[in-house]
This record gives C-alpha cells, sequence and structure tokens, in this order.
C-alpha cells in the first residue's frame, strides 16, 4: 500500500515515521530522534569553540574563560533545539513545517573571527552583529515571494550539489580523526571509521522494516564502543572521559542558559559589523534554499512550496538572532542531517521533535552534552559519508529535471569551475579585494557556486539568437 506522505493521521503507527503529520509511539522516535543529534552534535559545538576561544573581550584584550566557553556550548544545544522547534511547528510565517534540524553554522567563521577579534568590537561586537543580521536574513525570508522567481531549478540544483560537495571533505577529515589533530590518519581512526561505515552499510540491508532506518544510530554506538574498548585497553586514547568530570566542575550538574543581556558581555551594536556579516547571512539563506529544495525533492518527492521557502528562511535568520541573545552563533538548517532525512525517508515532525527535545535537555544538564561530545571524530565520519554523498545526488537528480542545452551547460559548467576553482588555489584568488571577500569565497564553494549560477542564470538569454 501506497502511503501518503503528507496526510495528517491520528492513530499511533510505526509506519508513520514515513508520514510528515503521523503520531509515532516513543518506542520509535526517541531512537530516531537520537539519530539526528548524533549526527550533528559535535558539528554544532565546534564552530563555538574555533570562535569563542579566539573571541578577545572588549576593550581589555583578554580571552572569554574556559567556564564562559563550556557555558556557551551549552547554549549552542538549546538554540539548536529551539531553532528546530521553530522549524518544524510554525508560528504566523515563520517556520517551514517540514523535518529540519538547525544547528551552529561553519559558514560564518571567517566573518565572525575578523570581528571578534578586533579589540574594539570584541565578543561583545559579534554577538551584536549576529542578532543585527538575524533579524536582517529572517525579514528577507518573509519577502522571499518578490525574489524567489530568480532562484530558477538549475540554480537550485547547482546549489544542492555544491553543498554536497562541500560536505565531503568534512566527512573525510572527520573519518581521519578530526581536522587539525596531530594524530589524524592513525590506523586507530581509519580502523573505527571503516567498522562504523561497515557496520551502518550491514545494518542497511540486512535490518528488517523501519529498523533499518536506524542504520546511523546502530552504526554509531558500535563505533563508540569500539573506539571506547581501545581506550581502556590502552591502544589508542579515542574517547576523553576527563571531558565530563571538567564540565560538572565548571558549570555543574544543572544550568539554565543565560542570555546574553544579564551577563558582563552585553551585545554591542556596530554597523561596521554588521555589514561585515550581513552578505555571508544572505550566503546562508542561498545555502538553507537548497537544503529545503533537496528534502523536499529528495523526501517528500515533490517541489518547495513558496510559503515553505519563506518560513525556512525566517526561521534561519530569527532563530540566528535568539542564539545571539544567548551569546551564541548564526544557525543554518543542517545540511547532514537532509541527507539523513532524504536517505532514510524518515520524516516525520513528531521524530525529529524528540532530537530537538533532546538537545535541549542536553544543554539543560551539561555532563550530558559532555557525554555526547565525547563521541569520536572518526566515528563521526564513518557514518556521515554516506549522507553527504546523498546530497550531492538529490541535486544531481534535480539538474536532471532541467532542460539541457548550451545555457544550462554554461551555467553549470561556469557556476563549478569558477565557485570551486577558487576554493582550490594555492594563495588568496580575491587577494586584491576587501578580506571579507576573501573570507567568504576562498573558503566557502557553496557562495562561489550560488554567486556565479545566479548572476549567468539572470543575464544569459533564455533562447539563443538566430
Amino acid at each position: 500500500m501506497k502511503i501518503d506522505k503528507e496526510e495528517k493521521v491520528t492513530t499511533v503507527s510505526t509506519e508513520n515515521i514515513y508520514r510528515l503529520n503521523g503520531r509515532v509511539p516513543l518506542r520509535k522516535a526517541i531512537p530516531f530522534g537520537m539519530q539526528h543529534v548524533l549526527a550533528m552534535f559535535v558539528a554544532n559545538l565546534a564552530p563555538v569553540l574555533i570562535v569563542c576561544g579566539a573571541a578577545l573581550v572588549k576593550g581589555t584584550g583578554e580571552h572569554l574563560s574556559s567556564a564562559e566557553i563550556t557555558q556557551l556550548l551549552q547554549c549552542a544545544m538549546f538554540a539548536a533545539g529551539i531553532g528546530t522547534c521553530m522549524q518544524l511547528y510554525p508560528i504566523w510565517k515563520i517556520g517551514s513545517g517540514l523535518p529540519i534540524v538547525m544547528g551552529v553554522s561553519f559558514t560564518f567563521l571567517g566573518s565572525l573571527l575578523m570581528i571578534c577579534t578586533n579589540p574594539e568590537l570584541g565578543y561583545e561586537g559579534m554577538v551584536g552583529a549576529v542578532i543585527m543580521g538575524g533579524i536582517f536574513e529572517g525579514l528577507v525570508g518573509l519577502s522571499s515571494k518578490y525574489w524567489k522567481r530568480f532562484l530558477t531549478p538549475v540554480v537550485s540544483a547547482c546549489v544542492v550539489i555544491a553543498i554536497g560537495l562541500s560536505l565531503l571533505s568534512v566527512g573525510m577529515d572527520s573519518w581521519g580523526g578530526g581536522s587539525g589533530v596531530e594524530d589524524f590518519g592513525a590506523w586507530y581512526h581509519l580502523l573505527v571509521g571503516t567498522f562504523t561505515l561497515i557496520v551502518c552499510l550491514v545494518s542497511r540491508y540486512r535490518l528488517k522494516g523501519v529498523y533499518k532506518n536506524l542504520n546511523i544510530l546502530i552504526g554509531l554506538i558500535f563505533g563508540y564502543v569500539l573506539a571506547v574498548i581501545f581506550t581502556v585497553a590502552g591502544i589508542a586514547p579515542m574517547v576523553n572521559f576527563s571531558g565530563i568530570s571538567k564540565t560538572i566542575s565548571e558549570v555543574g550538574v544543572f544550568s539554565i542558559p543565560k542570555l546574553v543581556f544579564f551577563t558582563s558581555h552585553k551585545p554591542v551594536f556596530d554597523l561596521g559589523a554588521f555589514f561585515t556579516i550581513a552578505i555571508v547571512y544572505l550566503v546562508s539563506a542561498a545555502e538553507t534554499t537548497g537544503a529545503t529544495t533537496a528534502l523536499c525533492t529528495g523526501a517528500l518527492d515533490r517541489d518547495i512550496k513558496m510559503e515553505e521557502l519563506r518560513g525556512s528562511l525566517a526561521v534561519d535568520g530569527f532563530s540566528s538572532a535568539i542564539s545571539g541573545c544567548f551569546g551564541c552563533l548564526p544557525l543554518t538548517s543542517f545540511s547532514q542531517n537532509v541527507g539523513l532525512v532524504t536517505m532514510t525517508k524518515v520524516i516525520n515532525r513528531f521524530t525529529i521533535f524528540m532530537g530537538a527535545l533532546i538537545l535541549i535537555l542536553a544543554s539543560l544538564f551539561p555532563p550530558l552534552g559532555a557525554f555526547f561530545n565525547s563521541l569520536p571524530q572518526s566515528v563521526l565520519g564513518g557514518c556521515t559519508v554516506m549522507m553527504f554523498g546523498s546530497i550531492m545526488y538529490e541535486g544531481i537528480k534535480m539538474l536532471k529535471e532541467c532542460r539541457f542545452d548550451d545555457r544550462t551547460m554554461l551555467i553549470v559548467s561556469l557556476a563549478f569551475c569558477v565557485g570551486v576553482g577558487v576554493t582550490q588555489t594555492s594563495a588568496n584568488f580575491f587577494a586584491a579585494f576587501p578580506q571579507v571577500v576573501g573570507d567568504i569565497f576562498n573558503g566557502n564553494a557553496v557562495a562561489g557556486v550560488f554567486v556565479v549560477s545566479l548572476l549567468l542564470s539572470l543575464f544569459l538569454p533564455g533562447k539563443e539568437k538566430e
């Protein structure tokens, strides 16, 4: 029997995990929600560690304390949970009603580091820019009906493919042990990552019914157990248990996230910092547009609706502003979770809502968050390579629906040649431009692909002249 994916069903059934609006028993909803949390947990915290570890306190030249950074990690989980709830269950026009998981974005790293390491702006100036930029993107999202026509199918397809391509190195970095670690590529990282991937594949093909779609969670569990065995047996230091006790000593067992307005680091609203970050918010909007489109075409087998795009972008912006109010970084739709949804076809909103609640609970109980954060990168890498590849696959499917002619060939080939090519150069391709331009395009293929494909789509003639 064919399931209507968007039919509202009031009866509780396991099969409802394949329906957007069905009721799912908790014994099924919790593990599927947990799978989403584990898929994005480390990536949700990493940008906070990078930016806030380098941030300066305005006017002092001092860095944030270890306890303050731990509290910001707590706020990152809380904000991601709230943002996900906003996506799942819209309020007014804010929210898409789609199974989208929100998390702290890597896209903003360059611009945020530029602001927060400036002694005259510091961490406080960065927080103010995050809040103003989030409101700006939220308003852009609410006005999407006026500019949606410029995002032609070929532009959307290019952006989705670029998102998948940009994530491939992230998955392989994790598989090798994590970007920047001294033992990157060590045999135990490669072994544990390979073991995790094999468990995911075997689970996908050997388990029956809905359980086969828990293959990522099963792979994470088995990979984590192997990493713990390696650590306890003294074979390789893969799991850092000391982080849990350190978190308890610094923050405590229970802690409520604090608004930045009631701390000693009240936000500073600077117009220059806002303009520095505003264009990055537009790039984030393009990524969210591509991810939401990929979810609709890959999981719901239909095109995205205007109200879904408007709501998704509005949450992308306004949830970032909320995140800034807690002293944290901007949020965006997490592509790895979009890949998980499109791969498993588990689109139930209540199931994803369980994941959002787990994130919120983890933020209230810091030791729980520290436990999730102890998940080795190689375990995560073994699971995510499949999900990241599935995003690129959905983009190729979208491209297949476009008209294949010289115009499409020029748009696609130039978009990827320029957009991806500048990220592969041996030096700063935009050295002659302001630093913010290089920060946006040199390290983000999605931004370049989006801008080039959009401009070509606008200015190349639709039909060849005789």
